[in-house]
């Protein structure tokens, strides 16, 4: 710390708060503000200014006008201050009095901007984007980036300021570099989110369950009464466990607006509907089941043989289950293939890239996603979403739940249970 002169001052030792009418100085140490301000703004000012006159007159105008200021600095050569009104009018007033006393507006660093040398390739030291919602100051105000998500560049399409991703960098396009004029929005949590935390201890009780699944019920709630979609990324333990009925039931009621998995996913559905097994056991009595282990396979071959699940589902070969649901309620999906995927299906999209921009396209305009035990699709979809979307993950395994966090995905929201479980009561409380 500096050394500080007679009229040395840090808000560590007191804060020094001069509200409007009374002029009363209060000094305390996290008293909150009396006044509901909508309007805040800082000003400052420096060497070579009778400071102390300064701020006498800022307590001068604070009495006249109708706002506040709180001194959050004073030394021997640097006076700041915050100003609060009540709505912009007054705050702008007040500032504008501040000023022609001498004070100054702090001037945000200016955004720094070079072009990409080659199409896919950023400039040396590009800055890469977090899922928190993000502005840059550029022509002359603070500017929200547009399809926010993580691991991104920031650039300049049709006028406004987007993340895009590194592999679709145009040649000769500005791209932002370094962190000068960038600030991450940090807001407080939505006050209809329920009260989650990390169960890392325990499998939750039936009880807890219950609690956890009203909590999502009302999240969904609130993301239908805004607009916005409910997006599911399950993964084929949704079958093994008997839940893929439940959230067929959720699709048929409407709670379901897009799912997002992998070729497993679909494949032990339909193995379900055709065979009476998942993964080779009976879904009814959980036994083994003689040439079982190929009934997956079996699965593929006749959905090969139709064309599509679309088409299977029209000629009547599909006749339940998820995947029936979806495409009979025009639920849109998307099936990530990977290197260890039998077939795979016809539908399972091999292309990763065209996989992930089909991801991210049916998560615009997402209030709510829920991840049902599929980590790789759960971490990728996790990568796209904007902090402010909460995302709920449901496993059995707390690492599963833990790592999503740990990769930074601050928004999600973690039950550790039985997804099966969890599926059934959340579909209680959506429509039973």
């Amino acid at each position: 710390m500096e050394a500080m002169g007679p009229l040395a001052w840090q808000p560590s030792h007191a804060i020094l708060r001069l509200r409007q009418g009374d002029g009363t100085r209060v000094g305390s140490t996290g008293n909150s503000l009396t006044m509901s301000s909508t309007f805040e703004k800082n000003l400052f000012a420096g060497s070579g200014k009778d400071l102390p006159s300064l701020l006498a007159a800022a307590m001068k105008a604070a009495e006249a006008q109708q706002g506040e200021i709180e001194v959050l600095r004073l030394t021997d050569s640097d006076l700041q201050l915050k100003v609060r009104a009540p709505e912009p009018v007054a705050g702008d007033a007040l500032v504008s009095s501040l000023v022609s006393l001498g004070f100054e507006k702090p001037q945000p660093p200016v955004a720094r901007w070079q072009d990409a040398p080659v199409a896919g390739v950023a400039p040396t030291g590009f800055y890469s984007t977090t899922h928190h919602e993000t502005e840059v100051f550029e022509a002359g105000k603070w500017q929200p980036l547009q399809k926010q998500r993580m691991d991104a560049c920031v650039t300049h399409r049709s006028g406004v300021l987007t993340c895009t991703k590194l592999r679709d960098l145009i040649a000769g396009e500005a791209v932002l570099v370094g962190k000068e004029g960038v600030r991450l929005v940090t807001r407080e949590k939505r006050e209809q989110a329920p009260a989650f935390a990390f169960m890392v201890n325990e499998v939750s009780s039936e009880r807890r369950v219950e609690i956890q699944a009203r909590g999502v019920a009302d999240l969904a709630r609130a993301a239908r009464q805004a607009g916005q979609k409910v997006v599911w990324v399950p993964g084929p333990v949704v079958v093994h466990t008997g839940a893929s009925s439940d959230l067929a039931q959720l699709a048929h009621a409407g709670w379901v607006d897009a799912v997002l998995s992998g070729n497993a996913l679909a494949v032990h559905d339909i193995e379900a509907q055709l065979h009476g097994t998942s993964l080779g056991v009976s879904i009814s009595d959980g036994s083994a089941v003689d040439q079982g282990h190929s009934h997956h396979m079996r699965a593929i071959n006749r959905i090969c043989a139709e064309g599509s699940i679309e088409a299977a589902v029209a000629s009547g070969v599909l006749k339940g289950g998820l995947m029936h649901a979806l495409v009979k309620n025009q639920v849109p999906f998307v099936l990530a293939g990977s290197i260890r995927d039998d077939g795979p299906l016809p539908d399972t999209q091999m292309d990763l890239i065209e996989a992930q921009e089909r991801y991210a396209d049916h998560l615009q305009d997402a209030g709510l996603v829920i991840v049902l035990a599929s980590m790789l699709h759960g971490i990728g979809v996790g990568n796209m979403l904007s902090a402010k979307v909460p995302l709920v993950c449901v496993d059995i395994h707390p690492a599963v739940v833990t790592k999503l966090a740990d990769r930074g995905s601050a928004q999600t929201l973690g039950i550790v249970t039985d997804v099966g479980l969890f599926v059934r009561r959340l579909r209680e409380e959506l429509v039973d």
